[in-house]
């Protein structure tokens, strides 16, 4: 299969059929139509076999990886998801691999009508990069900096649950059980694109929590010139997590394990009375998990009001 037949074959059924898209896939560049009174988001992401995903993970699961951590962070942002490119390094072009890659990307991209409208493939070591780009309102966009004194801290879903399927990948458990649950939720993460958007207008600062919560979290508060203080027992934690793992273990995951892809964001106090109305519309847990104070850095506090450290706040690249 060349380059070329590769692009038609499994790339051009994602191309969307969007009204915004002037010129996709086949030229040297898509060009695109932004929305009157809208600016572009962009982010880019690349995932590096043995790095961010096992060597042995199925084609179908690394494309949705790559589909889900992008449009994790259109979502921490606000933004409303509108196109992609792909950037894909391959040993060889295997059509059959190809194929349950391309429907992987296509489950996550095409309930939010993602277009990818462009790309390249080389020959190389096993390296997805995909770029997501997206539309959010002229000056509405969520930032990382923004928080204030007195602000309340919140995060979505539960907390921990990739962290621990990635340990558990292996596990032969059949798949109704808590650790195949976990699993799913490392290889398949769900992009809260739907929360993201609601929160312009509530919230002061907004990250998706991709390398540990301690780790995210500490951005917004560096980001913000602030300390965040968080409350140990009320990160929220799935019956799976707790079924595999002892409540030590689990805190730790919870604390500092990444590839959640939960969003983690401020809001003044009196907009907290939102969040139980927001969570039951967006079928989505949101767990007020701390505040905002005068000072720097980040607190992990125990019950009797102690500071809790772990080895690490999350993962580091470098």
């Amino acid at each position: 299969m060349t380059e070329f037949e590769l692009i038609e074959r499994v790339f051009r059924p994602l191309d969307g059929g969007r009204d915004d898209v002037a010129i996709g896939i086949g030229d040297d560049a898509a060009v695109l139509q932004l929305p009157s009174g809208h600016e572009l988001v962009a982010c880019v992401d690349t995932l590096v076999a043995g790095v961010h995903f096992p060597l042995d993970c199925s084609p179908f699961d690394i494309g949705w990886r790559a589909g889900a951590t992008n449009l994790s962070d259109l979502a921490a942002m606000g933004a409303e998801p509108r196109w992609a490119t792909l950037a894909l390094t391959l040993p060889q072009a295997d059509p059959q691999w190809l194929s349950a890659f391309a429907e992987g990307l296509a489950a996550v991209l095409r309930p939010w009508q993602v277009a990818l409208v462009g790309g390249d493939t080389t020959r190389g070591p096993l390296t997805v990069s995909l770029q997501a780009m997206g539309s959010v309102p002229a000056g509405q966009a969520l930032q990382r900096g923004g928080a204030r004194v007195g602000d309340v801290v919140y995060v979505s879903g539960t907390l921990g649950d990739a962290a621990a399927g990635l340990q558990l990948l292996a596990d032969p458990a059949p798949a109704d059980s808590p650790q195949a649950f976990l699993r799913q939720r490392f290889l398949q993460p769900t992009p809260r694109l739907a929360l993201g958007r609601a929160l312009r207008g509530l919230a002061s600062s907004c990250i998706d929590v991709s390398d540990g919560l301690l780790a995210d979290a500490g951005h917004l508060a560096s980001a913000s010139e602030l300390q965040i203080c968080l409350r140990a027992a009320v990160l929220p934690q799935s019956a799976g997590l707790l079924a595999c793992f002892d409540a030590a273990t689990a805190l730790r995951l919870a604390a500092t394990g990444g590839d959640d892809y939960e969003l983690c964001f401020t809001l003044p106090h009196a907009q907290s009375a939102k969040m139980p109305v927001l969570a039951r519309e967006l079928d989505c847990a949101l767990t007020c998990i701390g505040v905002v104070r005068e000072g720097s850095g980040l607190q992990l506090l125990a019950e009797d009001g102690t500071a809790l450290a772990f080895d690490r706040s999350g993962y580091q690249h470098f």
